[in-house]
């Protein structure tokens, strides 16, 4: 071929702007062109984290188990169960059914009802293995949006990830109950009472069953009877967040006493649960969604809907982290090992809030700090400023949210009191 002659085809295979699929500006006229979405608070908040050089830094950002090291913690019923199930050769890969594994689902309606809950003696109640805590909320979101439509009523504050779920199935009628009292660092029970009154009608309320996240303030059980009679009243839909049933208190009994209730009073209601913080599960992503009806051929019906979402969502969900968690609650002897490890984990939390309370009794830290040990489960809402957490984290390399939340997880007995000296100094010299 001659030299005139690759120069001819080169030249003809030479982007003119004449081609309808050539545009020499073509950054400018993206079909996806949007704005820079913010990052995320808690998963930039580690990584910040993970950046500091300073020897002492501590993380009290992430909702996650830290051991007595500050390591995190693979529980050794959970080593157990993972060991059965590699070494047992009947299992393969396949796709579960659409709504997960039935001994895992069926295990999660006892843990959180109780072995001899009406609703289960009844069959009415649906249930679907879900991709942890987030979906399940996500997924009842889904199936609240086609079948009740809100308004929904989210406490403040709430956990963050709440209102964006809401938003993102497709409610535009969002809305925040009272739920933190400043000036008494509790619970604001009157006004919560108050707004659920007002509310119209059928309005979908998000309650936390215990270990309210972010305040660690959970109602007593005389104040959820009274809650439950308003709700029962004004018809609303009830959806629980169930994320730390036996991580709250050591006690899974007591820790699921207020969905028990909602049930024996025969209302109807959806649970998510979450097997994050329990079993340790964090990227396993495992969890449940219930609906408990009034009816089993409303569970039928519940059952059928859900599975219908699933499908075209995730289509099945998947299976290692609901084998380990069904092999141990289906299983006596290793669901003994568990809730004795639960305790562990539990203890260890109420621990710190003690050591970090005495702490600041010891520093004579200015104000009232009683509510770090009457609150409960894996975070504390300090009443630190946003500006006295600036310093803690400027100063100190202390990384907590901004609303003053921290994960007493992160606390040990290494760095509890240096913690506690560096809140002592944000209060005193910091407003």
């Amino acid at each position: 071929m001659t030299h005139r002659r690759l120069e001819v085809i080169s030249n003809h295979l030479q982007p003119t702007g004449t081609f309808p699929y050539y545009n020499a500006d073509m950054s400018t006229n993206s079909l996806f062109k949007t704005t820079l979405a913010p990052p995320d608070v808690i998963f930039e908040l580690t990584a910040s984290y993970k950046a500091d050089t300073d020897p002492n830094k501590i993380n009290l950002g992430v909702g996650a188990y830290r051991d007595n090291d500050g390591k995190p913690w693979v529980l050794p019923v959970v080593k157990k169960a993972e060991h059965a199930i590699v070494g047992d050769n009947s299992l393969d890969h396949e796709y579960l059914p659409i709504d997960g594994i039935k001994q895992f689902t069926e295990a999660s309606v006892r843990l959180i009802l109780g072995q001899n809950s009406p609703a289960i003696a009844e069959q009415r109640y649906a249930s679907a293995q879900t991709i942890s805590g987030t979906g399940a909320c996500r997924l009842g979101a889904d199936f609240l949006y086609q079948f009740a439509k809100g308004p929904v009523y989210i406490s403040n504050p709430t956990w963050a990830n709440h209102r964006a779920i809401f938003q993102n199935a497709g409610f535009d009628d969002i809305r925040e109950y009272p739920y933190w009292d400043p000036k008494t660092r509790g619970l604001a029970f009157e006004a919560l009472l108050d707004c659920f009154h007002k509310a119209p009608n059928g309005s979908i309320l998000l309650l936390h069953p215990c270990a309210h996240n972010p305040t660690g303030v959970d109602p007593t059980l005389e104040q959820w009877a009274q809650i439950a009679a308003i709700a029962k009243e004004k018809n609303h839909v009830v959806f629980f967040d169930c994320a730390y049933q036996g991580f709250a208190s050591g006690d899974l009994e007591k820790d699921a006493q207020a969905v028990r209730y909602f049930v024996s009073q025969g209302m109807e209601l959806l649970i998510a649960q979450s097997y994050a913080k329990n079993f340790g599960l964090y990227n396993e992503r495992t969890g449940c969604l219930s609906i408990i009806s009034k009816t089993p051929q409303g569970a039928k019906e519940a059952s059928s809907q859900l599975c219908k979402i699933i499908r075209a969502n995730y289509s099945n969900p998947p299976a290692f982290g609901a084998r380990i968690v069904q092999t141990v609650l289906n299983n006596p002897q290793l669901n003994e090992e568990w809730i004795h490890q639960l305790k562990t984990m539990a203890n260890r939390i109420i621990e710190m809030r003690q050591a970090l309370y005495s702490s600041l009794l010891t520093l004579k830290t200015p104000g009232t700090w009683n509510h770090i040990v009457d609150q409960i489960g894996m975070f504390s809402f300090t009443g630190l400023t946003p500006a006295q957490v600036k310093v803690l984290r400027d100063k100190y390399h202390v990384y907590m949210t901004t609303n003053g939340r921290i994960s007493m997880a992160g606390l040990n007995t290494s760095n509890v009191h240096r913690f506690a000296e560096a809140v002592d100094w944000v209060v005193r010299n910091v407003q």
